[in-house]
């Protein structure tokens, strides 16, 4: 990983005169992605083109001077629905009483990118990313939404290279064998929809959240929201954001409300 590091500081430092072709050398960094990828996960490529665009960041087209279909823009537009495929498929399959909005929520925060994005650091992906030294610079390795269009566009590359079987199998042991630890947890949830799903269901109109305090300085500010049905206070949260501490706060009324998921009942 040092190596591919330090092929992408090289190819970096490079483009900064009026961005040059990459050399055969500043090309290796891709061949190194591949390598690792297949040591890693056991897949072959027969076109590791794939694979590397797989990979490919939109910032590091301003090295290797391409457009912007040649990032993994569009494989992870087709691994998306790979994935939703596969995963909607496998709670079908593993759920048969449940109803189909229940599948849905479920599969909603089995492909939501804070989950993919964690999957994608629990296997060192963001390592394997081609990135510029800029947004390297800037912590994009780590960044959430970089790292879960990855994995998403890695399915995509591995789709159309091995086929759908193959697809499946990276899916099932990197997300699907921590299905009920993701569930469990319950940090994916949206406590927003879950509680007004259940007061729009008792007939008790919205639920209002209101701002009831904020402090700290401008750049770090926190907030603290109340969630109210009627004239009843229901929860209250706190954070960085309003949508956070809304969240929060929507959370402390799902468990006052006994509202529980029995998925792994």
């Amino acid at each position: 990983m040092d190596l591919l590091r330090r092929l992408l500081r090289k190819a970096s430092s490079n483009s900064t005169e009026k961005n040059p072709a990459p050399s055969a050398t500043e090309s290796a960094d891709g061949g190194d992605a591949v390598q690792v990828f297949r040591e890693k996960f056991g897949i072959q490529f027969h076109n590791p083109q794939l694979l590397i665009t797989a990979l490919k960041h939109r910032s590091y087209l301003n090295i290797t001077n391409e457009p912007r279909i040649h990032s993994n823009e569009r494989l992870e537009f087709l691994g998306d629905a790979v994935l939703d495929l596969i995963v909607t498929h496998y709670l079908y399959e593993k759920f048969p009483q449940r109803t189909e909005g229940q599948l849905s929520k479920v599969k909603s925060i089995l492909v939501s990118k804070p989950v993919l994005a964690d999957i994608a650091v629990k296997i060192s992906l963001g390592e394997m990313i081609l990135i510029n030294w800029g947004e390297e610079k800037t912590g994009g390795r780590q960044r959430q939404s970089i790292l879960a269009d990855a994995f998403e566009a890695v399915i995509g590359a591995i789709f159309l290279d091995q086929g759908l079987d193959v697809a499946q199998r990276f899916v099932q042991q990197h997300l699907l064998n921590d299905f009920q630890k993701i569930i469990r947890r319950g940090l994916y949830r949206n406590y927003k929809s879950i509680l007004l799903e259940f007061v729009q269901s008792k007939g008790q109109g919205l639920p209002e959240y209101r701002v009831v305090q904020e402090f700290g300085p401008d750049h770090a500010k926190e907030f603290v929201v109340q969630v109210r049905v009627g004239e009843e206070v229901l929860g209250e949260g706190r954070g960085k954001s309003k949508k956070i501490a809304e969240q929060e706060a929507a959370k402390m009324a799902v468990k006052k409300l006994h509202i529980v998921d029995n998925w792994l009942e």
